[in-house]
């Protein structure tokens, strides 16, 4: 299995030529997340941690084709995982993960493995580090500190409440509040220095 992931990271990494909210370096922290939730989630390591490598390959091209990152990501994890002869009883599963690991999904994670990429993705998304992400992000598309701000209260700070396992709900309680001390003291600096923050 060792060699296998060695392989696998770094076929992920070479379709990531720079770094971003969605950089090589997010799938590397959910997939350490992901270590550590199914530590203590008892879930099947030979799907969650392939998942959560490829949970985003394909997000650096979604807005070139249209195409939703998580089924293409599914694709190209399953063709990947088919060609290196990878356990053919595992690839369903791991494909169900990539394909219902994001927060928009309308498809409900419904395996142990699918749940907790989706609340690992959602982790990276909470605390100092999602709100880095969250403005460089607002910088990719063009946006504002504001524009940052607004992804904060309206999908953020929802996160906590939408999480499937106990260990996540467990290491979000401390990024939420960093999320909420955030928010209240760019509110209030805003306030002070005007809305272009001058």
């Amino acid at each position: 299995m060792e060699d296998q992931f060695a392989a696998m990271t770094i076929y992920v990494q070479s379709a990531f030529q720079g770094s971003g909210s969605h950089g090589f370096d997010h799938v590397l922290r959910v997939t350490r997340l992901c270590e550590r939730l199914g530590d203590g989630e008892k879930a099947d390591m030979r799907i969650l941690l392939p998942a959560a490598l490829f949970h985003d390959i394909s997000r650096p091209f979604e807005e070139e084709t249209g195409i939703p990152h998580e089924e293409e990501g599914a694709r190209i994890a399953e063709r990947y995982l088919r060609s290196v002869e990878y356990d053919d009883a595992l690839i369903p599963a791991i494909v169900h993960a990539i394909r219902t690991h994001r927060f928009r999904s309308a498809t409900i994670p419904e395996t142990r493995e699918a749940r907790i990429l989706s609340d690992a993705d959602k982790l990276d998304a909470m605390g100092a580090v999602g709100i880095a992400r969250t403005f460089m992000q607002a910088g990719e598309r063009g946006g504002d500190m504001a524009d940052a701000a607004d992804h904060i209260t309206d999908k953020l700070l929802l996160l906590r409440d939408r999480l499937y396992t106990a260990s996540a709900r467990r290491m979000a309680q401390e990024r939420h509040e960093v999320l909420v001390r955030y928010l209240e003291a760019f509110t209030d600096e805003l306030a002070v220095g005007g809305r272009d923050g001058r």
